[in-house]
């Protein structure tokens, strides 16, 4: 009872279904294959296209649509290309052969995160292309490598180039999540993420004894100091109607290594933890908290950070700001109820929106910003105001899970609201961070 074919179905959802047949799949993701679709799609639609090899086998894909006044900033679209794995057991169809059923759902690894996006930008642009529009600002449509394993040979490389540097984004938008309910969720800042190794030490043994001062009962007393905490933010969220699960910090344990044998009492053995910190949390003091409470458990143990985000940035969305009266004006006019919250995983827009603006004006000028930063009562945002918007209402947010699936007319409908934010972002009169 699926549908197949292409016969009667919008153009635009055959093009979904076509990118996502393209397995770029984590850890081994076929990015040649994804880089030449985007490749033919741009030469298509008569857009520039530029490729940067960030690393060996990782390439960003940009895609231009030049404004008619090259010294506005840009709006910068921003996709990424790899999907994490998959447990085909678990899924009741093959999750890249992007079945479509009776009712319209599509099934595939990427339909919410985030190749759906990826395809919506570029149907929005066709569609404006086609009748005949043009734009003060430049719109260019990134297409980045490796978001889903923490970016550090994608976006993290590409911000540091010049030839993003030459882009001169301005406001860009990346990805967001699916919403249940009416409303669409947009995200304006999200959590730093720190994974954790503690380490113990301790005297091994045989496994028949009473052994003392063991590594085990020292990563105990860490892990109770940290469950402990974890317990306390789950209380704080669920006490509060008005938070939202990105507004606190979360931690789980995530692996345990250690041991030799079934009868010797290891003399070391790690955990490794999964923190998400809340942008409002001061990050200096929460480490020393960390380091006291491994101080606590004895001597011999210690942490190492595996990753640590140190620079959370929050990008406006007060109603003075212009890109974001921009952005919600459109949503207010096509009756579209926004809820801002905090993304309480990681994307990309976190390298986005801690790029220095002195990269852009010159080393000679740096000492301007920085006393613009100390003296301005409302300090200058250092880095690229960026949102994480999926429009996909009424849509269980099924990313990274078994069957995840995307109905065609919440997709169709994402690239109508694509086709009304462009124009007015990329119309955006001249600001003075233009320069």
């Amino acid at each position: 009872m699926a549908s197949e074919g292409r016969e009667g179905e919008h153009p635009s959802v055959t093009l979904f279904r076509r990118y996502l047949r393209i397995r770029t799949v984590q850890p081994e993701p076929d990015y040649g294959a994804a880089v030449a679709f985007l490749e033919e799609r741009g030469r298509q639609l008569g857009l520039g296209c530029q490729k940067v090899e960030v690393a060996p086998g990782r390439v960003v894909t940009i895609l231009t649509w030049p404004g008619t006044n090259p010294r506005l900033s840009s709006i910068l679209l921003n996709s990424h290309t790899d999907v994490v794995p998959v447990f085909k057991e678990h899924w009741s169809h093959d999750p890249f052969e992007a079945f479509k059923d009776a009712e319209g759902y599509i099934y595939a690894r990427g339909t919410q995160d985030m190749k759906c996006v990826s395809i919506q930008y570029l149907e929005a642009v066709r569609r404006l292309k086609a009748e005949g529009h043009h734009f003060p600002r430049t719109i260019h449509l990134t297409f980045v490598p490796d978001e889903e394993v923490g970016g550090h040979q994608g976006m993290a490389l590409f911000v540091e180039r010049p030839e993003f540097q030459a882009l001169r984004a301005g406001f860009a938008l990346d990805e967001g999540l699916a919403n249940p309910s009416d409303a669409f969720t947009v995200f304006y800042s999200e959590r730093s993420t720190w994974w954790v190794r503690v380490l113990s030490t301790g005297k091994p043994g045989h496994g028949s004894r009473f052994v003392e001062d063991t590594a085990v009962e020292k990563l105990h007393k860490v892990m109770s100091s940290i469950l402990a905490f974890r317990e306390k933010e789950r209380q704080r969220l669920q006490s509060n109607p008005h938070l939202k699960a990105g507004a606190v910090t979360s931690v789980n344990l995530t692996k345990l290594e250690g041991g030799v044998a079934y009868n010797v009492v290891p003399a070391t053995i790690s955990a490794i933890f999964d923190f998400r910190v809340a942008p409002d949390v001061d990050l200096k003091a929460f480490e020393e908290q960390l380091q006291g409470w491994c101080r606590a458990a004895g001597e011999g143990v210690t942490l190492e950070f595996l990753q640590k985000w140190t620079e959370p940035r929050v990008t406006s969305i007060d109603d003075s700001d212009p890109w974001w009266a921009a952005f919600s004006g459109v949503c207010k006019d096509m009756n579209l109820s926004l809820e801002p919250e905090i993304f309480p995983a990681a994307t990309d827009s976190r390298y986005l929106r801690v790029v220095s603006c002195s990269r852009w004006v010159g080393r000679r000028w740096s000492w301007v910003l920085a006393f613009l930063l100390m003296a301005s009562p409302c300090p200058l945002q250092m880095g690229i105001p960026a949102l994480g918007f999926s429009p996909m209402n009424r849509t269980p947010v099924l990313l990274h899970d078994h069957d995840e699936r995307l109905h065609e007319a919440v997709f169709l409908r994402g690239v109508d609201i694509y086709t009304r934010l462009l124009p007015a972002l990329a119309s955006m009169p001249a600001l003075p961070s233009d320069g």
